[in-house]
């Protein structure tokens, strides 16, 4: 019977993580913006978090924006050895709580130096520069921004750097100008169209990162992943993260809540047996089409 943690961790530049780690985006106020509605259970999640041995985390500062990685320096600093920080920059918000590119020299920059700052780190383990995926938007429109994160990887500033919300031809053209340590994008049971992509970076030792893993802020809706779930007795989500650790070895998760059960509900998914017949029903999914899909911050 196939069990979902056959591979339990995965280099990720330099470090060995776990394959489960947690996402700190819920952690700020609704819609990702201002302070949480309970700081004091926002850090008890954090600290929840490690405790379970969880040792990748993955936040913004512009979650908040500067929210979530104030929280993660409040809660956990000084952080264990063991611990991956994975930041992303190429945003802003909004006074009136938009998202809006920071592609500039400056801007780039900036975010790199608000990291380090709310963080309390001398160097970021990981920056994704986060690309808006428009297929009508040139490959060579990475080059400018991602020169800039290699001139600050060469400073010391960044030890690694990865690609957030981007096309393989983006991705291509990005490791023509840095090494690439990992990928996030959205993928999940439903939406599928990163499949090849996932085995290429796979054969090249590249992480991939899938946010949204049970459809995003709408929740996937499949009688055929309810089903399993009863007879596994376990949750929906649960069974779409098993399904998501047991696609691919190089396949990291990043579940987020604000909830210390529903941390460890999350977490017990890396222990969740997915028999044939599951994942046979589970494969099927994507060509569902009730499935809901959704973007990404």
């Amino acid at each position: 019977m196939p069990t979902a943690n056959s591979a339990t961790s995965f280099d990720l530049g330099d470090r060995r993580v776990k394959r489960l780690g947690y996402g700190a985006m819920q952690l700020a106020g609704p819609h990702v913006f201002g302070p949480p509605k309970d700081r004091a259970a926002a850090l008890a999640v954090l600290r929840e978090a490690i405790g379970l041995g969880v040792n990748h985390i993955d936040t913004s500062d512009f979650y908040g924006p500067h929210v979530t990685n104030q929280l993660i320096h409040e809660a956990l600093h000084p952080y264990p050895k063991d611990l991956v920080i994975v930041t992303k920059v190429g945003a802003r918000r909004g006074a009136d709580a938009s998202w809006n590119p920071a592609f500039s020299r400056e801007e780039l920059t900036q975010a790199v130096h608000d990291n380090l700052r709310n963080l309390g780190l001398d160097a970021l383990d990981v920056v994704n520069f986060r690309v808006m995926m428009d297929p009508n938007t040139p490959a060579k429109a990475i080059e400018a921004p991602l020169s800039v994160l290699a001139d600050l990887q060469r400073q010391g500033l960044i030890r690694h750097i990865g690609l957030s919300n981007v096309t393989p031809l983006q991705i291509a053209e990005g490791r023509k100008i840095c090494k690439i340590v990992c990928v996030q994008n959205l993928y999940n049971l439903a939406h599928r169209s990163d499949d090849a992509l996932v085995d290429d970076l796979a054969r090249d030792g590249i992480a991939y990162v899938p946010f949204f893993p049970l459809g995003g802020f709408t929740p996937l809706q499949s009688s055929t992943l309810t089903n399993v779930a009863a007879r596994l007795a376990a949750t929906s989500m649960q069974v779409a993260l098993a399904w998501l650790l047991h696609r691919s070895p190089n396949i990291l998760l990043i579940p987020g809540t604000s909830s210390p059960a529903h941390l460890r509900e999350n977490l017990a998914a890396a222990e969740l047996n997915l028999p044939d017949h599951a994942l046979q029903e589970l494969n099927g999914v994507a060509d569902t089409p009730r499935a809901t899909r959704a973007g990404h911050r």
